[in-house]
């Protein structure tokens, strides 16, 4: 039944079924922002940043809703106006006719959310979560296969992320051991002593600041120095790229979930504009 088509509230329904509200972190802001509940549904754009290019091209593609990892509006906002970025957003949504959903830290902590996808697109086993901030699973860190260098890992996890202009930041020797992994999409810097207590040899999220990662770090150099093992290591691999991952395998649930329930499958596309912030990098290391 392709084509036919199923309301708005039909598929908020079905998000909310695969990322309940309620498990999202406290003042998180989840669920749909724009959008008449009645209005139909028969195509459906999935991106991770409700930028006004991704906007453009949910609009311009003729999609009826757009289902984002990030939220549009925060709090604070008191005003909807074409001379702001976010209220620019919000009119061209609603005079496109296309709806707005966001599914956050909701996301992050579901089962086959953001750091399941990460953690499936590394092949790691014998999964977990990191740390269960609020009781909700958050992270995750597993096993690969076979060991590897810290090189070697990162060339992998290069492979599998979608290409971003900044690439991957490493802290660690090239020919350092990693077998067990951690991930965290997206920003992840207070979970230093979780990656520690969980025993990975490598960490892989984002937006990581240089204080934090420098004593993190030190911390396995004294104990190399004590005659123990260097680590855990550290990749950075960009917020964008590491929460990427889960856009398609949820867009695919979304419209089994929808066909399921409604006996209308709409049609569920991934954003194809990349929307890290980051635009070019000039490397100043000698050699």
């Amino acid at each position: 039944m392709e084509n036919s088509t199923c309301s708005l509230s039909d598929v908020v329904e079905v998000l909310d079924g695969m990322f309940p509200p309620a498990t999202a972190l406290s003042g998180d802001v989840v669920g749909l922002t724009v959008g008449d509940p009645s209005a139909s549904v028969r195509r459906v754009l999935m991106a991770v940043d409700p930028t006004l290019a991704v906007v453009d091209e949910a609009v311009a593609g003729g999609f009826d809703l757009l289902v984002t990892h990030h939220h549009l509006l925060r709090a604070g906002l008191h005003a909807v106006v074409p001379s702001e970025p976010k209220g620019a957003a919000v009119l061209a949504l609603s005079e496109g006719g296309v709806g707005l959903y966001s599914a956050h830290t909701n996301a992050d902590v579901a089962t086959g959310g953001v750091n399941d996808a990460l953690a499936a697109a590394l092949g790691l086993r014998d999964v977990e979560p990191l740390v269960e901030p609020e009781g909700q699973p958050l992270g995750r860190v597993g096993q690969l296969p076979t060991e590897t260098t810290l090189e070697g890992f990162a060339q992998h996890l290069a492979a599998v992320l979608p290409g971003a202009p900044v690439g991957l930041r490493v802290a660690g020797p090239r020919d350092g051991r990693v077998e067990r992994v951690a991930v965290l999409g997206g920003s992840g810097d207070r979970e230093f002593d979780a990656v520690r207590e969980a025993g990975a040899d490598v960490y892989v999220t984002a937006d990581l600041r240089h204080h934090p990662v420098s004593e993190f770090r030190e911390h396995g150099l004294l104990a190399a120095r004590s005659g123990g093992v260097d680590g855990p290591f550290v990749i950075d691999a960009g917020h964008w790229a590491t929460e990427s991952l889960w856009l398609a395998g949820a867009g695919e649930r979304l419209a089994d979930e929808v066909e399921r329930t409604t006996g209308a499958r709409p049609e569920v596309l991934v954003s194809t504009t990349v929307t890290d912030p980051w635009d070019f990098t000039v490397s100043t290391q000698e050699g």
